[in-house]
């Protein structure tokens, strides 16, 4: 199968990430509006009812997000693990790849305490890489080093998603196991991954732009159709800066400034979500067939493992007392 046919079969799976966190979404602006409204009918403080429906909402997502999405995206990730490396999907794309979640990580606690050690032993890993710019010397090196900071970040998100459906294929071995081998992938491997860089920049770049902008004009046109919310939220910034003694700059006394700057909130919230489920995936599913021919080709053994020990203490724990 191509990169093309795996990302399609297995975008049913974007579909319902995409429909669950637009809700989870408009719960976020509904509950925000309904705290700044409240507040400023009942004591002219809708700033702070602004920040406590905010606040309440950011909770309610992430318990929903924790519960819901997180089987979506395990189960992309293993029908696509399972189309590079047998070269096929079953027809129940999105039952079967439910059915693999639960049946490697019986509960919901599992599956994020097997994402938490990948995350952290991959950026102990990559710490090495981001130390290059600051090496140069100065700020232009801190720049540098900044710079490859964020690409690296970047590939090791890729990367954290790939050790993921490394622990799917290797299902007779446990997560433990099957984790020390990604992490040794990465370190065998990593300048091939990094090539993707580019690639993954440019796309990320491109949708941004396109997508970021047309949602832009949308909220902005619909947050013009409030003025006065923005008139009443512009004059509590204001008061609230007095308040705490700071100056604002002049835009922050301009309602349309304060709208756009709304606008341009909502829709960078609304390109990370399609971002996520629709441009990630196609991305990912390519570093994912690198990675995996990879690993299929060259299986880490026992001894490989003890190369990791010195440089990441995650990684020397996981093997020696991690049982997951």
């Amino acid at each position: 199968m191509t990169n093309k046919e795996i990302y399609k079969r297995t975008l049913t799976f974007s579909v319902r990430r995409l429909l669950f966190d637009l809700l989870a979404f408009l719960a976020l602006g509904a509950l925000s509006a309904a705290g700044f409204f409240i507040m400023d009918k009942v004591n002219n403080k809708g700033l702070i009812g602004l920040g406590i429906g905010f606040l309440i909402g950011i909770i309610a997502l992430a318990i929903f997000l924790r519960y819901v999405s997180y089987k979506y995206k395990a189960g992309q990730i293993a029908m696509m693990t399972k189309g590079v490396t047998e070269n096929a999907l079953p027809d129940d794309v999105l039952g079967e790849g439910k059915r693999i979640v639960k049946e490697r990580f019986a509960t919901v606690a599992a599956y994020f305490a097997v994402t938490r050690i990948i995350k952290a032993i991959f950026n102990q890993l990559s710490r090495g890489l981001t130390a290059v710019g600051n090496a140069i010397g100065g700020d232009k090196g801190g720049t540098v080093g900044s710079v490859i900071g964020s690409g690296v970040q970047t590939v090791v998100g890729y990367l954290c998603d790939c050790c993921l459906g490394w622990v799917f294929y290797r299902k007779d071995q446990k997560s433990t196991k099957a984790m020390c081998e990604g992490a040794v992938l990465f370190f065998k491997h990593g300048k091939t991954f990094l090539k993707n860089v580019g690639r993954i920049f440019g796309m990320s770049l491109l949708f941004l732009i396109v997508i970021g902008g047309a949602f832009f004009g949308l909220f902005f046109g619909i947050f013009s159709m409030f003025p006065k919310a923005f008139t009443v939220l512009t004059a509590e910034i204001g008061e609230a800066a007095v308040r705490l003694g700071k100056e604002l700059p002049a835009f922050m006394s301009d309602p349309k400034y304060v709208m756009m700057i709304a606008a341009g909130i909502a829709a960078l919230i609304v390109w990370g979500i399609i971002h996520s489920a629709f441009v990630r995936p196609f991305v990912l599913v390519g570093v994912l067939r690198n990675y995996m021919e990879s690993g299929v080709n060259d299986v880490p053994t026992e001894e490989s493992f003890a190369m990791l020990d010195g440089k990441s203490a995650k990684f020397r724990k996981l093997r020696t007392e991690g049982d997951l």
